[in-house]
């Protein structure tokens, strides 16, 4: 029997070149602006024009001077490390910079982003033998209070000579690497591969000649992972009409993961839509209806009060906008090792765009008529 033709990729030609180049470079918290520029420079052969904000929101827009505006909106922003305290013996103590995992960093290798440039060090973690000397002792777990980083420096002095200073950000050097069967893992891909995503949206549009009825403003926001902080910003400037959020949700397949409070969820098995308060019914069924008319596989999962992602700051924006999640699955979130499905990419990539597609200034989103 002959082999079935393989489905031709929607993401362009260079698509994953420049997803993997976007993962690797760091973009924490509040520091986003490198990330910000390689995606910028990305998405404005596909855009009309583009905007930044005072924190280094990034947007791009397609139709601008129409008056009713539809958000696509990702998150840039990744989690990380904050320098707070420098020993005499030039070990170096931190904070965290969002909903980092204290549990994963022991051993683990990092880019200290001091003011002469990155610097490696690695979190040092004291050796077996020692840590079991006592047979009665408890091991010791890791806590932010007793984590430290260790450059190489024999004492303050050599770790400020190195650029390194209260308030410097630190990453993990973990980056981009493709496994088996169509996954994908690296660190921060919670959100930057919501960001790739909507630029392959803008991209697709621009590639086949499509001519929206309303201005679609493509919005890359910061700082996400400290409390929506930039969506906040950016929802309050543009006012919006309608928003579609993307972000990453959990696999729940994986051990240790209770299916009846996370629900059912699935890498491979396409984007999760979401139910919550936060969420717009009347656009959620929409797009429900734009994915099964387009043969896009979804899943479905429900979330009390928060949706935790961008969607709350646009659906309580101004005098509020019907908003909905669409959230691509992952597996081991806030480790080096997120893992994606390249399946989800795709669709996750049609489901926004036929959406767009489908939208228009007088789609019927009110719940009294």
């Amino acid at each position: 029997m002959a082999k079935a033709a393989k489905k031709k990729s929607i993401v362009s030609e260079n698509g994953y070149d420049f997803l993997k180049k976007y993962i690797n470079n760091p973009s924490p918290t509040g520091f986003e602006s490198s990330g910000q520029k390689l995606w910028l420079n990305y998405i404005k052969p596909f855009v009309d024009d583009t905007i930044t904000d005072p924190y280094g929101t990034a947007v791009g827009i397609i139709n601008p001077g129409a008056s009713f505006k539809v958000v696509i909106e990702a998150h840039a922003d990744e989690i990380s490390w904050f320098v707070n305290y420098i020993s005499p013996e030039g070990l170096i103590y931190l904070k965290r910079n969002g909903g980092v995992d204290h549990q994963i960093a022991p051993s683990m290798r990092v880019w200290i982003h001091g003011k002469k440039g990155p610097v490696k060090a690695v979190f040092g973690w004291p050796a077996i033998h020692t840590r079991l000397s006592n047979n009665d002792a408890k091991e010791p777990q890791p806590k932010v209070d007793n984590l430290f980083l260790d450059c190489g420096a024999r004492s303050k002095k050599e770790v400020e000579a190195l650029g390194i200073h209260i308030g410097a950000v630190a990453t993990y050097v973990e980056g981009y690497e493709e496994l088996a069967h169509g996954h994908l893992i690296g660190r921060a891909f919670d959100n930057r591969i919501g960001g790739f995503m909507i630029a392959e949206v803008a991209r697709l549009l621009k590639e086949n000649k499509k001519k929206l009825p309303y201005a679609l403003y493509v919005v890359n926001a910061v700082q996400e992972e400290i409390g929506l902080r930039g969506a906040e910003m950016i929802a309050r400037r543009i006012k919006p009409d309608v928003a579609i959020i993307t972000d990453v949700t959990h696999d729940s397949t994986t051990p240790m993961i209770n299916k009846i409070i996370e629900g059912e969820c699935k890498c491979g098995n396409g984007p999760s839509l979401c139910y919550g308060p936060a969420v717009h019914n009347k656009l959620l069924d929409l797009v429900q209806k734009v994915g099964e008319k387009s043969k896009i596989p979804f899943q479905l999962r429900a979330i009390s009060r928060s949706t935790g992602t961008d969607t709350d700051s646009f659906a309580y924006a101004n005098d509020g906008c019907p908003s909905v999640l669409i959230s691509i699955p992952l597996r081991y979130m806030h480790t080096t090792v997120e893992m994606i499905h390249k399946d989800d990419i795709e669709n996750t990539i049609r489901l926004m765009y036929e959406t767009l597609l489908t939208l228009t200034p007088k789609t019927n989103l009110s719940y009294f008529s």
